[in-house]
């Protein structure tokens, strides 16, 4: 496999810096070489953040796509977005023609399998470091967080592709004609037991820093059950039970509420803070800042200095108009757009449609041109939404807690609450919840599959996903509940044939 090739000699060289004084914030000052001296809490604490490098793949600018963006994939897939740039290759998830070698595919396989590289690394060589100011715990602390980001890492691979090649340890030799893994193998032996072991060590609740806790370990576990439970793997009820558990000690513990105001998740204050659990770091201040302000800003709208503005992906108006009458999320500048004031003289702009505000940078647009934001993995809604879910699967009935988790994301979209349900009407409302809630922040595709079911924005109904026919008059089958994996690696490595079916 040519990109785990690449593994060993990539994270010692560009990720171990020695003298981390911040976390993924400075520029290293020193390098790991085979002849270091591994005997430093600065060197254990390099390997655990040279884990968390890769997450910044899911925002990764694709080679020879003007306006690409890993990003991309899963919101052209879902038939709800479409592009103001031919260059994204969105025309070829819209149709459904994509292939094993199409945009994006390939640099999630490769980024998500340099993130596992790196952990395994410091999962391997932690538990070797001896030095002062290191204890056994801090030890334990720091694999727990290598062991949740390899589990994350994983639950992108397996979501996305199913069976995958299982690499849990450093290559020994260039013999890396690895074959695939069934996914549920990956789930059992993998993602699972780290996490659990994650949940056995003294993580702080909650990290400020944007490091793994706790509260983070517990989000992934919780999405990973329901995962589990769902249509992919059908585990069982027992799982959307361990779910549940998980979700609504997140929810109330403490450490995490909603938002008064979606407004407040645009602000650099409030990173890591909040609402928000678990984020891909990035800062103005380093070369890895987010791109996601530049990317959703309407094509060559004027309205920012950034030499670029791409609309690489903006919502289908018949997505807009499925929203409920009166839903804040879909009022001017909450989670969408239509216009705004010139860069150059004030004056308003007005789009052809709506665009996301959800990653809008006033701060980038007006004057840095470099965002300063974090890209969200999990927050709190998310999390109160997985529980409800969850819950009202384990026990037949949705309970008190799951309707008021419910109803408090509504109240603050300035919905009515909702009373008493029957257990389908209530999943069919979290379904709801859930897709416009978290609407353009990589979760829907996943939840399509997941659930297999696909909302209609112009009927209003919940279609099977296969046989769903989006607005785009393309129609999904059970090609499309897994991509193919890309050409560069089946290339090397033989052993990945036969690709997923349809590929």
């Amino acid at each position: 496999m040519k990109t785990t090739k690449n593994i060993l000699f990539a994270v010692l060289v560009l990720l171990t810096c020695a003298s981390c004084k911040k976390f993924l914030d400075e520029k290293p000052t020193d390098f790991i070489t085979p002849d270091s001296e591994l005997s430093s809490a600065k060197v254990a604490r390099a390997f655990a953040n040279s884990s968390y490098q890769y997450l910044q793949g899911m925002l990764q600018g694709q080679p020879s796509s003007y306006g690409g963006n890993t990003y991309n994939l899963m919101e052209f897939m879902t038939g709800k977005a479409n592009s103001d740039l031919g260059q994204t290759g969105a025309v070829n998830f819209q149709n459904l023609s994509y292939n094993t070698t199409s945009f994006y595919i390939d640099t999630w396989w490769q980024k998500m399998y340099q993130g596992v590289g790196a952990c395994n690394i410091a999962i391997e060589k932690i538990p070797g470091i001896n030095a002062p100011g290191l204890s056994e715990a801090d030890k334990t602390n720091l694999m727990a967080e290598a062991r949740t980001l390899r589990a994350l890492y994983y639950f992108f691979l397996v979501r996305m592709y199913g069976a995958v090649p299982k690499v849990t340890e450093i290559p020994k030799n260039l013999n890396l004609s690895i074959p695939r893994t069934a996914a549920k193998d990956i789930y059992d032996t993998v993602i699972i037991p780290d996490l659990l072991e994650a949940e056995k060590s003294t993580l702080p609740w909650k990290d400020i820093t944007g490091k793994v806790s706790m509260s983070a370990v517990k989000s992934i576990l919780a999405d990973v059950y329901l995962t589990y439970a769902g249509a992919a793997i059908n585990g069982g009820k027992q799982y959307y039970a361990e779910s549940a558990k998980r979700s609504l000690a997140v929810a109330q513990t403490g450490g995490f509420s909603l938002f008064p105001e979606y407004t407040d998740m645009l602000k650099p204050a409030n990173k890591n803070n909040g609402e928000f659990i678990f984020q891909v770091q990035y800062a103005a201040s380093v070369p890895s800042n987010n791109p996601l302000t530049s990317l959703t800003i309407p094509n060559y709208s004027g309205i920012s200095g950034y030499s670029d503005e791409y609309g690489s992906v903006y919502p289908t108006p018949q997505f807009i108009s499925s929203y409920a009458p009166g839903d804040k999320r879909v009022a001017e500048k909450q989670f969408f757009y239509t216009s705004y004031k010139s860069y150059k003289n004030n004056d308003i702009v007005q789009f052809k449609g709506n665009y996301i505000y959800k990653w809008f940078d006033s701060t980038a647009v007006s004057g840095t041109l470099k965002s300063d934001l974090n890209f969200t993995l999990y927050r709190l809604a998310d999390v109160e939404l997985m529980y409800a879910e969850a819950s009202n699967q384990a026990e037949g009935a949705p309970n008190g807690t799951a309707i008021q988790f419910v109803n408090d994301i509504r109240r603050r979209a300035k919905l009515a609450p909702i009373g008493a349900l029957s257990s389908a009407a209530f999943e069919q409302e979290v379904w709801a919840q859930r897709y416009y809630e978290l609407c353009f922040e990589n979760k829907m595709w996943f939840d399509m599959i997941r659930t297999r079911k696909v909302h209609n924005d112009v009927t209003g109904n919940w279609d099977n996903f296969v046989g769903h026919k989006t607005v785009f008059g393309a129609t999904f089958s059970e090609k499309q509940l897994l991509f193919p994996l890309p050409k560069q690696e089946t290339d090397v490595n033989s052993s990945l044939l036969p690709n997923n079916p349809g590929f």
